[in-house]
């Protein structure tokens, strides 16, 4: 196995991983708004260098940002309607309305209230009866609709379509599962003007995260993002580019994704995402991946790789199988991918969640492009000393978390360890308070030799079980936590920044 290069793009550093629909605010949901930038502050003040986010495409209706409507779109319900107000494009008597109470929990309804609110402001810039400056706006508006022409055309008309005819698009009439020309055409003149409205949206989406991400640079943070590796089957890509993906002549998946039986799991677990046709992919010369990276890659400085390891290999499961152990492993062309990639961008600004069954292929994969894998510290304490998971097992090339958006909080995870467990625990990392324990990860963490370190925000709070963003294969209350405002306070950003100055992570 060859020696990983020291990586470009994470030098030692630390930051912290909080979904931007789990900022505080009054309008339902986190946004793009005042209280993102209020967070980049936070960040700055506890002299840390990245904010890491959850993917921003266009959740569908369980909130989960991993199944959305677009591998290439943003998500409309972050827009922020006070940067809307502020920018003179929408009227201070049209906020009331969209304001909920905060109660620590995501709002669904949020997004519909929003997309009224877009209407209404497309509204006053057809007339031109916002700003002085409403000209430059249509005209970057229209430079916008041109530049992401390749994808933007086909997902507004999938979600104008969606809005008469349901949002499952097997449901449809034959003629637009199937793309009939004439059909598309007809649709596309009856329904321009939702289509507008979709397309509308992105452009504010993408303006108002390009001022966000300038701020943010403005005060040394940078944005880690994510990129899930599969695709909701209810989206725009699948719908737009069925040749891309292994479906029947209906348009549905013959095979589904998923992963094997395990120590979790005697059934292993049925995602039902449908499955990559690799072949035409890479007759293609990736094409479309290299198109989803770099979409990816307007949204974040880097961008973490979802389930890394199926381009290596991939757990191909028949679309009519009732559990995930029927499957097979199949080959995928990472390594190609990745060489045409770096080609394309000229180098790979990526980590890889290389979590679960890893085999050394993935391995050898990974460190062939140098590129970061993620150690767990709540997956450490086996009782076996060699458990890759145990800071003194990392090596400088990866990402150290206290826990994921998938884990417990860590305060969670520590009262449910056995006492054993707890013992194995303060022997390696010292003795603390149990109200302490969040903390003392985040300190092994910080004291690893790992390039990046993070902790969710939670951990930073010292937060139970209740502030836990999901549960993977469970139907409970997931994707729905917020941050109430004034939560984060001064004393424990303090507290950070001693860390992180202490561990010679700070980015100054």
């Amino acid at each position: 196995m060859p020696t990983p290069a020291p990586s470009q793009f994470l030098p030692r550093s630390s930051g912290l991983l909080l979904h931007i629909t789990s900022l505080p605010g009054s309008f339902g949901i986190g946004d793009l708004g005042p209280a993102a930038f209020e967070f980049i502050d936070a960040l700055s003040r506890a002299k840390q260098t990245w904010w890491q986010t959850l993917p921003l495409g266009p959740h569908q209706a369980d909130g989960g940002p991993y199944g959305c409507y677009s591998a290439m779109a943003g998500n409309p319900a972050l827009i922020s309607p006070e940067l809307l107000a502020r920018d003179g494009l929408l009227d201070a008597s049209d906020l009331p309305p969209l304001r909920s109470e905060s109660t620590g929990v995501l709002d669904v309804g949020a997004a519909a209230r929003k997309y009224a609110m877009l209407s209404r402001t497309l509204e006053k810039l057809r007339a031109g009866h916002s700003t002085p400056a409403s000209q430059d706006l249509r005209d970057e508006f229209e430079s916008f609709r041109a530049e992401n022409a390749e994808w933007l055309e086909d997902y507004a008309l999938f979600m104008a379509i969606g809005d008469h005819r349901g949002r499952r698009w097997h449901d449809w009439p034959g003629e637009l599962i199937e793309r009939d020309s004439t059909a598309m055409n007809d649709a596309r003149r009856e329904l321009a003007a939702h289509i507008e409205l979709h397309q509308f949206a992105q452009f504010i989406f993408f303006r108002q995260l390009a001022a966000l991400r300038a701020y943010a640079g403005s005060r040394g943070i940078k944005l880690l993002g994510d990129l899930p590796m599969f695709i909701s089957p209810n989206s725009a890509d699948v719908w737009s580019h069925p040749e891309l993906f292994l479906l029947d002549k209906k348009r549905r998946p013959t095979a589904v994704s998923g992963v094997p039986p395990d120590y979790f799991s005697e059934t292993g677990q049925l995602w039902g995402n449908p499955l990559y046709n690799w072949p035409e992919i890479r007759r293609r010369n990736f094409d479309w991946w290299i198109a989803r990276a770099k979409a990816a890659l307007k949204q974040a400085d880097i961008v973490r790789i979802d389930h890394f390891r199926a381009l290596s290999a991939y757990w191909k499961i028949p679309a009519r199988a009732t559990t995930a152990a029927a499957g097979h492993w199949v080959k995928a062309p990472g390594r190609a991918f990745l060489k045409t990639l770096n080609r394309e961008l000229g180098h790979l600004p990526f980590i890889v969640e290389d979590l679960g069954l890893i085999t050394p292929d993935v391995e050898k994969l990974r460190d062939d492009f140098h590129l970061p894998g993620m150690r767990i510290l709540q997956f450490a304490f086996s009782g076996s000393s060699d458990n890759p998971f145990l800071p003194h097992n990392y090596r400088r090339n990866c990402v150290a978390y206290t826990g994921t958006h998938d884990n417990d909080t860590s305060a969670g995870w520590f009262a449910k360890l056995d006492e054993p467990q707890k013992r194995a625990l303060h022997q390696y990392a010292g003795q603390f308070p149990d109200n302490d324990a969040a903390w003392s990860m985040i300190r092994l963490a910080w004291t690893s030799v790992a390039n990046l370190a993070i902790a969710p925000v939670q951990d930073l709070l010292g937060l139970n079980s209740e502030a836990r963003m999901n549960t993977p294969g469970t139907d409970k209350i997931n994707w729905k936590w917020r941050l109430f405002p004034g939560q984060i306070d001064e004393q424990v950003l303090d507290r950070l920044a001693e860390l992180t100055e202490a561990t010679f992570r700070s980015r100054h």
